[in-house]
């Protein structure tokens, strides 16, 4: 028998009946950054009561109730837009430390190679440094039980190492040279997590600062790579924002003022319940006038696109890339007193010249996060003729340069992806962590001999992959199933040898010996050092 349509619908009215039922009938405190918003029961719901009262009694079956409640509130949410979040209290703490910038654990960067934790490096300062835990250690037990060759996931080693602050954990570490496994115990405490990944001379007069969030502690973070980067003679800077996803909007203000007069406007946001917000420059910019180049691409979002947005309608950097991810919408974290919590889109924001670069959403997020990838099959990101922009969406800056709304920061300058050297072998080690795993077995072996170049720069000048090392990785890749074929081996030759010794040098001075070796290899930021000249 064909039931009516609305049918269909009965199992989410049933969900959002109930929710609206717990949350309405019973008075709780939500918790925001403006105050406390207080929701009591009134006449007007009592039929909800009802419905929940007798769903409760009566109900064929034992309803979880926090469960049903959890995912209603997702599902309500999400047909909202694609940025509006619930977030449960087991999730929260997770979902925020990136931003604080902090966390509580012993400190450590880690690599599971071949079932075992190896230790990349101990965070300078940390708990696990001040005990002597050093890289290239790998971690065997950890409270007496066995952590290697079970096949454990990185949330599991993060379960086992994180803890509150001041609680302590044993762990039993193999080190190279040592028959015995070496025990420690170390007092959790409060871990760093930096948001600048790395600061330094891309030439004599070129500084280069990558950010990878805008966090609590960016700001500062970027203000000490600043200051040192001056001291070595920075005349002109290169902000790299390729793959930043964003974070808090005051972050973001606090950079673009940096860059920009007094009185500019940086951004503004509005919406239906909130007046329009306008955020301006001051006059403590240190930066307001020397060339200035931005990097952005489809990983690039909100925070990201703020600032760059407004140093492009500004007319004071010069963008260069490919399109960033287009969200132009501002959420509000609120708290519930159970520690869980909710991330509601309050407003829009709008770049200086009135453009909002939320791009288009339905209530299908998958479609909208596949959004990236149709810009790779439309051939977007590697040719700018491919872009796909309204004319009711351009604008202009006061020097008359156009500039584009309704989907990202479209780039002054487009840079095309670098597909030259591609192939599915290249594919295959690197996705499956080959030449992460090469590299570090590698530097962990060579370690004296790789500590004998003082510098990053004279390890990148001096140090090459020879064909030894090179046709090692190949039968190290084919080890692990990674079948050979020579025609594609020597179409990405190339790549491999430049990412091998990138990762080679990350293993011995972490990001600040990645970053200035994979740059012969970044033509993104290539052809920004060109146009600086």
């Amino acid at each position: 028998m064909n039931r009516p349509k609305f049918y269909v619908f009965l199992p989410i009215v049933f969900a959002l009946i109930l929710i609206l039922g717990i949350i309405i009938g019973n008075t709780f405190q939500l918790h925001n950054n403006i105050g406390t918003l207080t929701l009591d029961a009134n006449n007007k719901f009592s039929k909800i009561d009802e419905i929940l009262r007798y769903v409760n009694e009566e109900y064929v079956d034992t309803i979880k109730s926090e469960q049903l409640v959890d995912k209603t509130i997702v599902a309500m949410l999400q047909n909202l837009d694609p940025h509006s979040a619930y977030i449960s209290a087991n999730e929260l703490a997770s979902a925020n430390e990136p931003l604080q910038g902090n966390f509580e654990g012993v400190g450590i960067e880690f690599n599971i190679v071949e079932d075992t934790i190896r230790v990349v490096a101990a965070i300078p300062g940390g708990p696990a440094e001040s005990v002597g835990v050093q890289a290239g250690d790998k971690l065997i037990k950890v409270e007496g039980k066995k952590v290697a060759g079970i096949k454990i996931t990185n949330k599991q080693v993060m379960e086992n190492l994180k803890g509150k602050g001041g609680t302590k954990v044993k762990v039993s570490i193999m080190r190279k040279g040592k028959s015995k496994l070496i025990d420690f115990i170390i007092t959790r405490g409060k871990i760093p997590i930096y948001s600048i990944d790395v600061a330094y001379m891309v030439n004599q007069k070129t500084g280069y600062i990558k950010i990878s969030r805008f966090a609590a502690t960016t700001f500062d973070e970027y203000k000490t790579a600043f200051e040192k980067l001056q001291l070595q003679g920075m005349q002109q800077l290169i902000i790299d924002l390729r793959g930043n996803g964003g974070g808090y909007l005051n972050t973001a203000v606090d950079l673009a003022d940096e860059f920009l007069s007094d009185g500019k406007e940086i951004v503004y946001t509005q919406g239906k319940a909130r007046k329009r917000k306008d955020y301006k420059a001051t006059n403590k910019g240190n930066f307001e006038n020397g060339k200035l180049i931005v990097l952005i691409d489809d990983g690039s979002a909100s925070a990201s696109e703020i600032l760059s947005g407004a140093l492009q309608d500004n007319d004071r950097a010069t963008i260069l890339g490919r399109r960033s991810f287009g969200k132009g919408l501002v959420q509000e974290q609120s708290e519930f007193s159970d520690g869980s919590a909710i991330r509601l889109t309050i407003a829009r924001y709008y770049t200086p010249t009135g453009r909002c670069i939320q791009k288009p959403y339905t209530a299908d997020l998958e479609a909208y996060y596949d959004e990236e990838f149709k810009r790779f099959t439309s051939g977007e990101l590697e040719n700018a003729d491919s872009i796909k922009i309204s004319d009711s969406l351009i604008f202009k800056t006061p020097l008359g340069k156009i500039v584009y709304g309704g989907g990202g920061i479209t780039p002054d300058v487009f840079v095309p992806l670098d597909t030259i050297g591609r192939s599915h072998y290249l594919s295959e080690v690197a996705y499956t962590g080959l030449i992460n795993d090469f590299a570090f077995d590698y530097a962990d072996k060579e370690r004296p001999k790789l500590k004998t170049y003082k510098t990053v720069q004279s390890f990148n000048k001096s140090f090459i992959i020879t064909p030894d090392i090179f046709n090692a990785f190949i039968s190290y890749a084919e080890k692990n199933k990674v079948k050979r074929n020579e025609k594609q081996i020597k179409a990405s030759e190339d790549i491999i040898k430049i990412q091998l010794k990138a990762l080679i040098a990350r293993n011995i001075w972490n990001s600040a010996g990645y970053y200035p070796v994979i740059q012969s290899r970044d033509n993104v930021l290539n052809k920004a050092i060109e146009l600086m000249k």
